[in-house]
């Protein structure tokens, strides 16, 4: 029997036609961007400028300010460590972030806190979401950076970052949105222009793990004073060396197009799947974690209570791929830092199940997914 994929927070499956992309750039046209002697670089540096566009028009941004990286974390680490050395000059070390965060933003943090940053690490409320008010209250003449991410990966909650762009309105800091779990299926929000800086990772939108990007937008002429982590060949205006995966670039790309075009159709069969399963775990009296008002369709954390999530994923493993937590710290069974964060009972962060699905997700056995949650009742 094949388990059905409900972990999409953790990678989604490769769309069939951003396969073809790939394979085509990877077998066919193959040439290197940075060969500027021949048709076969020509060709591969021609795709990847179009691939620029195809990013960043779908958060409202131009082709150069699209840099691209192996994924949201180096992404997030140029956006917060390479932040470093212009805080320093400046005298502004204050940083403003949340306790919900991806390992891949609280670490970096960590770091320049070790250097001598002052960071503040915002809670949620309890329906797993920060208060603009909160940020507002935090911010001072020396911050230098606001980082808060768009839908948290564990609870599928979405960020009021608008309101959050309204309170920084003028301030000088940069505001940076680890936006993983929202590109191209959440858009609108990450087309304000106060978002200063947007970190993606491919992975998470139908394209192959391995390539992501940060949109880092001008202030007018003024491009966001990054320091580069790695130096070395110059491509991506230096913030990034390396030979471009034009293969996975393109892959990007055209994930990002298709995402365009249908994250409203996703968005309808997300919510549909959404309400059956909802419908059917009814019986079982679930606890939801997150409040369900500010939840992505295509995410559900949920408690049963008198089950423990382990003994849970064992019950289900040969029906459902479903996950307990990040993708990120699966191997570690420490209680969810976002969960934890959010003061909800230990109990129920205990018991917490982390299903997550796609348009391209078959139906989800819900109906079985209850029958063996509720054989595992205390």
């Amino acid at each position: 029997m094949t388990a059905t994929y409900l972990d999409c927070n953790a990678t989604t499956p490769v769309d069939p036609r951003v396969v073809d992309e790939v394979t085509h750039y990877l077998c066919l046209e193959y040439g290197n961007a940075g060969s500027r002697t021949h048709g076969f670089g020509q060709a591969a540096k021609e795709r990847v400028n179009k691939a620029r566009i195809q990013v960043s028009d779908l958060v409202s941004g131009k082709p150069d300010e699209v840099v691209f990286t192996s994924g949201a974390t180096e992404s997030n680490n140029l956006a917060i460590l390479g932040l470093a050395a212009h805080a320093h000059r400046t005298g502004r070390r204050h940083i403003i972030s949340t306790q919900i965060e991806h390992k891949a933003v609280l670490e970096p943090l960590e770091r320049l806190q070790a250097q001598g940053f002052e960071v503040t690490a915002l809670a949620p409320t309890p329906g797993g979401w920060i208060d603009p008010d909160a940020v507002r209250r935090a911010l001072r003449p020396d911050t230098v950076l606001v980082s808060v991410m768009a839908v948290n990966n564990e609870t599928g909650v979405e960020q009021p970052l608008r309101e959050i762009a309204v309170v920084l309105g003028d301030h000088p800091a940069y505001f940076h949105v680890d936006a993983a779990q929202a590109f191209g299926k959440v858009v609108a929000p990450l087309r304000d222009h106060r978002i200063d800086m947007l970190s993606i990772s491919g992975h998470k939108l139908f394209a192959p793990k391995g390539l992501g990007a940060l949109v880092a937008r001008r202030r007018g002429y003024d491009r966001v004073p990054l320091t580069p982590l790695m130096v070395g060949g110059g491509q991506e205006r230096g913030l990034r060396p390396g030979t471009l995966p034009v293969h996975l670039i393109a892959g990007l790309g055209t994930a990002a197009s298709i995402a365009a075009g249908e994250h409203q159709q996703w968005v309808a069969a997300n919510s549909s799947a959404k309400t059956a399963l909802l419908e059917d775990l009814s019986a079982l009296d679930i606890v939801l974690n997150g409040d369900p008002e500010r939840t992505v369709p295509w995410t559900l954390n949920f408690s049963v209570p008198g089950v423990d999530s382990e003994a849970a994923l064992v019950a289900l493993k040969d029906l459902v791929a479903v996950s307990n937590g990040s993708a990120c710290t699966s191997a570690s069974y420490d209680p969810s830092h976002v969960l934890t964060a959010a003061g909800l009972p230990q109990d129920q962060v205990a018991g917490a199940l982390r299903l997550s699905w796609s348009h391209l997700t078959p139906a989800i056995p819900g109906a079985e997914i209850a029958a063996r949650l509720a054989s595992l009742r205390r």
